[in-house]
């Protein structure tokens, strides 16, 4: 094939949604409370679709499950890795992911380890990320009393930060953000808190979980020791974030003509702002913002031409 699959998002309208995923990015959403769109997804909740190419108008599961040769003959059973961007009009609900272990029992999936790369933050702005209890036993007892102000804890954040998100922690995006995320395949989330919303559509508050919450917080929280470091040569600047059995992730900076290599059986890439041209085996396609697609196992070597910046994932070990 030795092409780029170039991918159309998948989206998901969201209590806590807004409208900037079109006035930002410039697509087409259902309506202003679109909260997360699903960027390069295989997950059954919502697959993107092949733009172009031999693999054009299927999903991206069907590619995996019936090519998997694209993606360096990967073993798994589900295509691994989920790239969104979420737009936080407001909190989302304050919330915790299981680990692989406890999510193949209990919901017949993989766990949820992610990250997010802050795109854009209102004045003041913070994420819910961590807590303060230093035992289960108190962890519980401020969430049955309802004691959130003494348990959450707040990080400040502007565009341009990077958090890891590892399965067990409490965690929320918090109002007037909006990131890219870079997550395990899977769509469990366990609520522990949601502000006492009402749901418009149901008129009833929507579903907590607090005692899968509570099994699989991670007590007492600590937090991720990253060793992110950059690096320039020419024309482009890479940042590497994390590196973790699940994935790795990065920021390409490009101002000119850049020449990367291939690192892994396959990569992700989401261009998070300005344009130009991608080239690979003498063809040109045109990059913009909000573009996503991956290079698949036999492109070996590719060139990013022009002023623009994007986020890339390659595959962990894990995975």
């Amino acid at each position: 094939m030795c092409e780029p699959l170039f991918l159309e998002p998948y989206f998901q309208e969201k209590i806590w949604g807004g409208d900037r995923l079109n006035t930002i990015f410039g697509y087409s959403i259902p309506s202003d409370h679109t909260g997360e769109c699903w960027a390069i997804s295989a997950h059954k909740h919502g697959a993107s679709i092949v733009k172009n190419g031999p693999y054009k108008g299927e999903s991206l599961a069907e590619v995996w499950q019936a090519h998997r040769e694209v993606f360096g003959d990967a073993k798994g059973d589900v295509f691994p890795l989920l790239t969104k961007i979420l737009d936080a009009k407001e909190d989302l609900s304050v919330q915790v992911h299981p680990d692989d272990a406890y999510a193949k029992e209990h919901e017949g999936e993989l766990g949820k380890t992610e990250c997010w790369y802050v795109l854009a933050a209102d004045e003041g702005a913070y994420m819910y990320y961590g807590h303060h209890a230093q035992t289960k036993s108190e962890l519980q007892n401020d969430i049955e009393t309802k004691a959130w102000d003494k348990l959450l804890r707040k990080v400040p954040v502007k565009a341009g930060d990077f958090l890891y998100v590892p399965a067990g922690t409490i965690h929320a995006i918090g109002k007037g953000i909006m990131v890219l995320e870079t997550q395990q395949s899977s769509d469990t989330t366990y609520r522990l808190y949601d502000f006492d919303r009402i749901d418009q559509k149901t008129g009833q508050k929507r579903e907590l979980h607090l005692q899968q919450s509570i099994d699989v917080t991670t007590v007492p929280h600590q937090d991720p020791k990253l060793a992110i470091t950059t690096t320039t040569e020419g024309t482009k600047t890479v940042t590497k974030f994390v590196d973790t059995d699940f994935f790795a992730v990065y920021k390409w900076q490009v101002k000119g003509t850049a020449l990367f290599a291939k690192e892994a059986p396959y990569t992700l890439v989401s261009v998070i702002a300005g344009q130009g041209q991608l080239e690979v085996s003498g063809r040109t396609y045109e990059l913009k913002k909000g573009v996503h697609f991956i290079l698949p196992a036999d492109v070996k070597s590719w060139t990013i031409a022009g002023d623009l910046t994007l986020i890339a994932a390659t595959p962990g070990e894990k995975l």
